[in-house]
């Protein structure tokens, strides 16, 4: 995949041929060594994200990677219909070899360890059965050591390959040259090493048994792999496969990829949306639980948006195509998430920094070993079986897979959950921030003008009222007309069509309903018809006013009826979100343009005691920034293209998915959901993932570091190192995929 990107072309090159985290260090060294060439390669995702200068082609890039010993190749986009590969072919070869070496070392194991077993000649079995497991089962570490040594390089392969060769060969030694092949010879085993000469000394269950712990570690950590990205792949099969297309007043099905901008497509009851569009034609209710993790179907009418990938759970609906392909919100979703795992966090790099020095300090550390012990007489037995301990010990795997699996696991999750995170920086931000900034409108309320309070006058029925002021507002296209009708028609029903209608610039409207001569607008429309309103009348609406909510009078036939209160309603969720935020120890602070009054009521409304209101558009990148000058770490909640340079300039921005397109790229965490209790799960989500990542390297560190001088001492026998080294990965992976359980507040 190729896109522009700031400082040259960016393209994604799949890497074949990785086992560890020093070849992904390797690889990525190599190519940021190009000229114009920035790179970041991913061992968990075996992916490698490289920003280049024109100057430099796609083909230098895979050329310069198959110089250093690897494959790459850019990632073949996948037809929608076409079927999913089993993730158990991939792992078929590894499980084969795992099955042998088991299968076969297990017996060499038991006859090593169990004194009791060793019959006459038992030693020859146990080279029988050793030799195919570390010719066959350990043939990819031998070919990938091979290949390295090739290029110049050495990497974990290198070290297990030598470790179990050696191992092997010094027992061939032993058994044709030395004491080993005596029938009748016993060897007991032992944890530690031993002193001695070594000519009777047998190492075929530490080849054996490194070969299938190794093998094994491998196998769980590929299929913990597949597990982690499982969320991702599942996001990217979630769009419809065909569609029925309207066409010349025909239906015809056809392939979503043949869908264009414009076209009008069928929805029916129970069918998946082709693409992001919008409804021309029928209502119904469509379920987006996929997208945005939330489980109430949402209303869908003529002139609502819908996005593809959901699910019509009601009514037939026609909708006309405004995105396809790539620009869908699905697509963007998958994007933003395979972006997230592709990074890299400021304590990985010094990771995969550490990783990409291990191999030749390990292999120096394990030749100094065997140079200790045989300096100090212990005998070259003593002194091998210590040096291989050293050189299986030190695998640097775990360190390599601490941050890629649980940012291949958090940000799953989170896309399952409506949760987009843009990448690891994000995740150190959320620790860090202090105070979060809400934008009012569309983010604490609604957004839209809303019919809240009917307050009537003695003797007259609400009902009523709402038909004739509906019936007469509905004709007109102002946002507080709009909010009367709507609630007219939720509360009383289907409105009558006006006799006479005219607007009434800046005051509101006046016309003829069903023979009543009726006014509907601001107080002063009704003065100048010299109708007064009554003393409770008058009372409920300056009580809207200095709400913030404005007051709509209703009059008809000569005489006052009642006061509507119109205003943009705060979500019902919004005091819930502003409580949760300030449970992860965040200061809310309600930031509007609209006058005070309003703010301050929205504010008293949810909770929140801090309110800068009356601020324009440009100047709320102001505000975010006198914040950070007071010493505050900052997050911004917005949904607007207002809020879009302040998110940008905020600590972490949080984009709601129900906003615009500017916002949402400028923002760090977009909310597929318009729910503000989201922004507080996607906190908690994001803190969860960091740290997890900072558990797996301290306890991929803590083991490297606590091991090596172990084995170095001669305190390890080589197959328990390799069983304790590959745990050491599955450990890590393992301790990543907790994050799959993450659930958000209910």
């Amino acid at each position: 995949m190729t896109t522009t990107a700031p400082g040259g072309t960016a393209v994604e090159l799949a890497i074949g041929g990785m086992t560890c985290a020093s070849c992904a260090a390797r690889i990525e060294k190599k190519l940021n060594r190009m000229d114009g060439v920035t790179a970041t390669v991913n061992y968990a995702t075996e992916k490698a994200k490289v920003t280049h200068a024109d100057g430099v082609s796609v083909a230098d890039l895979i050329a310069t990677v198959e110089a250093t010993g690897y494959t790459a190749r850019e990632p073949v986009a996948q037809a929608p219909d076409t079927p999913v590969t089993d993730p158990v072919d991939e792992l078929r070869p590894l499980r084969e070899r795992l099955v042998t070496a088991v299968v076969l070392a297990v017996p060499v194991i038991a006859l090593a360890m169990v004194p009791a077993l060793q019959f006459d000649n038992w030693q020859w079995l146990s080279l029988t059965l050793a030799a195919p497991v570390v010719a066959y089962a350990a043939w990819p570490f031998h070919r990938a050591a091979w290949t390295n040594l090739r290029h110049g390089a050495a990497t974990m392969d290198t070290l297990i390959s030598v470790g179990v060769s050696a191992a092997f060969l010094w027992s061939l030694w032993a058994l044709f040259l030395g004491d080993a092949g005596t029938p009748g010879m016993r060897h007991p085993f032992e944890l530690t090493v031993e002193r001695g000469g070594g000519a009777g000394n047998l190492y075929l269950e530490a080849a054996a048994g490194v070969t299938a712990f190794l093998l094994a570690g491998r196998f769980f950590e590929a299929r913990s792999k597949r597990r982690a990205g499982a969320a991702l792949r599942a996001l990217m099969e979630l769009g419809a496969k065909d569609v029925t297309v309207l066409r010349s007043g025909r239906e015809e099905r056809v392939p979503v990829t043949e869908l264009r901008t414009g076209d009008r497509f069928l929805v029916r009851p129970g069918e998946k949306v082709a693409t992001d569009g919008v409804v021309v034609e029928g209502t119904s209710a469509v379920d987006a639980s996929m997208l945005t993790g939330e489980s109430v179907p949402v209303d869908v009418a003529v002139g609502d948006t819908i996005t593809g990938a959901t699910v019509n759970a009601g009514g037939r609906l026609v909708v006309e195509a405004t995105r396809i392909g790539a620009d869908t919100q699905l697509a963007r979703m998958a994007r933003l998430v395979e972006d997230a795992q592709n990074g890299k966090a400021a304590a990985q790099r010094l990771a995969d920094r550490i990783s990409g020095v291990f191999v030749p300090v390990v292999i120096g550390l394990a030749l100094a070993t065997l140079g200790f012990w045989l300096g100090n007489g212990a005998g070259p037995t003593a002194a091998f079986t210590a040096a291989v301990a050293v050189l299986i010990i030190a695998c640097p795997c775990a360190l390599g897979l601490a941050t890629p699996t649980a940012l291949m696991v958090g940000t799953g999750r989170g896309a399952q959950l409506g949760i987009l995170i843009k990448g690891p920086e994000v995740l150190e931000s959320t620790r860090r921030v202090d105070t979060v900034v809400l934008d009012k409108t569309g983010t604490v309320t609604t957004g839209r003008m809303t019919l809240l309070a009917v307050h009537t006058a003695d003797g007259e029925d609400e009902k009523a009222v709402l038909r004739l002021a509906g019936a007469l507002e509905h004709a007109s296209e102002h946002p507080v007309a709009r909010a009367v009708a709507a609630g007219a028609v939720e509360r009383a029903g289907a409105l009558p069509v006006p006799e006479e209608f005219a607007n009434v610039p800046g005051l509101g409207v006046q016309g003829v309903v069903e023979g009543h001569a009726v006014l509907v607008g601001r107080r002063r429309l009704l003065a100048e018809w010299a109708t007064e309103l009554p003393t409770a009348l008058v009372a409920a609406a300056e009580e809207a006013e200095r709400s913030g909510r404005t007051a709509v009078a209703v009059a008809w036939d000569g005489r006052a009826r009642a006061v509507l209160e119109v205003a943009d309603a705060v979500k019902d969720t919004s005091a819930e979100a502003v409580r949760r935020l300030r449970a992860l120890g965040l200061t809310p602070v309600l930031l509007t343009g609209d006058n005070r009054a309003v703010a301050e009521a929205v504010a008293a409304e949810v909770g929140i005691a801090e309110v800068i209101a009356e601020v324009l558009p440009e100047d709320k990148v102001a505000v975010v920034r006198r914040l950070q000058d007071e010493g505050r770490t900052v997050a911004m909640v917005g949904d607007g293209v207002n809020d879009a340079a302040a998110l940008a300039r905020a600590d972490l921005g949080l984009a709601l998915g129900t906003g615009t397109d500017a916002a949402i790229e400028a923002g760090d965490l977009t909310l597929v959901r318009g729910d503000l209790r989201v922004a507080a799960d996607a906190i908690r989500l994001a803190r969860r993932t960091l740290g997890t990542i900072r558990s797996n390297l301290f306890w991929a560190f803590a083991y490297n570091v606590a091991a090596l001088p172990l084995a170095a001492a001669g305190l390890l026998n080589p197959m328990i190192a390799g069983a304790a080294m590959a745990f050491s990965s599955v450990f890590v992976v393992s301790n990543s995929l907790r994050l799959r359980g993450f659930r958000p507040q209910s």
